[in-house]
């Protein structure tokens, strides 16, 4: 087996779904490394949720196969459920128990050893916030303390994947912040690989390190943000725009010299300037020495938004 598939958390190959005359999950070749963050991204009805439910071996595929964690999904189901843990849109709770009862439930489900069940959830609620929620039923818990409960719940089995579908819908924006922030942060201390599923970019921004964009059932991208968004800006980190009274060969050339310049494009009346780090200081400097005014001068970083919106064109 080589380093790369040692390091896979889930491998799908030629992954299909169809429902009657839809084609829900289109050959779908995804790979993710442990430890990732990778962020699902697509618009709704894209396959998000029913790749999702094919990997919790929820849902039988068409044809294709799917592996979390060398198990596969469809002939194993209960040893990927014992590894991964689900956060669906909705999250379902017996509204009229504590929070502590429900993990206990949970625990048990399980399989937990019973010396042990307290002292998890005990644990669990307070890495997530809610020890002094403990013993409040959870029909009295707004929106954002239910999502809390639902990471606490995956935790309980200190599972190796944990996957979210829609998170952070119908939680405040503090809240959204609050909860991503506290994803991200269990998911490093723990090792913890997670698969986010949204459609809200900035926030799979927060937090992911990888991303995937789904349209009609089909895998369009994957890879890095970082790579993503060096492609989205034509191969740079990030896009410098400088305006002059006078664009001269000599002021070309002169940013053209500089250290970590990858690209000068004049375009019209302006220079486009694309660089690996953000040399504004050094741009103005070399400009001033070959005689030339800086007249405005403004930067671009990538945003997921461009990203997205490149791929969901070519689609």
């Amino acid at each position: 087996m080589s380093k790369l598939a040692k390091k896979l958390i889930v491998e799908t190959k030629n992954l299909t779904k169809i429902y009657d005359d839809t084609t829900a999950v289109d050959n779908l070749n995804l790979h993710i490394e442990e430890g990732d963050l990778f962020g699902f991204l697509g618009p709704n009805g894209a396959g998000k949720t029913t790749t999702i439910l094919m990997l919790l071996g929820l849902t039988e595929p068409t044809s294709g196969s799917v592996y979390v964690a060398g198990h596969n999904s469809t002939r194993e189901p209960l040893k990927v459920k014992s590894i991964s843990g689900y956060v669906p849109e909705k999250v379902g709770f017996y509204e009229n128990l504590t929070a502590a009862y429900n993990l206990a439930y949970i625990a048990r489900l399980n399989n937990l050893p019973e010396e042990i069940v307290k002292k998890r959830v005990a644990e669990t609620l307070d890495i997530v916030g809610l020890a002094d929620k403990a013993e409040q039923v959870v029909g009295e818990f707004s929106k954002g303390m239910k999502q809390r409960l639902a990471l606490a719940d995956i935790l309980i089995k200190t599972p190796r994947v944990a996957i979210l579908d829609e998170p952070t819908a119908g939680i405040d924006p503090e809240g959204v912040n609050q909860f991503l922030d506290l994803i991200a942060e269990i998911a490093r201390e723990r090792k913890m690989t997670v698969i986010m599923s949204s459609h809200q970019l900035h926030q799979v921004q927060r937090i992911c390190n990888q991303v995937g964009i789904m349209v009609q059932g089909r895998l369009l991208v994957k890879d890095s943000l970082d790579q993503l968004g060096k492609e989205s800006l034509g191969g740079s980190q990030f896009k410098i725009e400088l305006k002059l009274t006078e664009i001269t060969q000599g002021i070309i050339d002169a940013v053209k010299r500089i250290k970590g310049v990858l690209s000068v494009d004049k375009v019209e009346d302006k220079l486009l300037v694309g660089c690996s780090e953000d040399l504004r200081p050094r741009i103005a400097k070399a400009i001033v020495e070959a005689d030339g005014l800086l007249v405005e001068m403004k930067i671009q970083s990538y945003a997921l938004e461009d990203i997205y919106l490149k791929y969901f064109k070519e689609a």
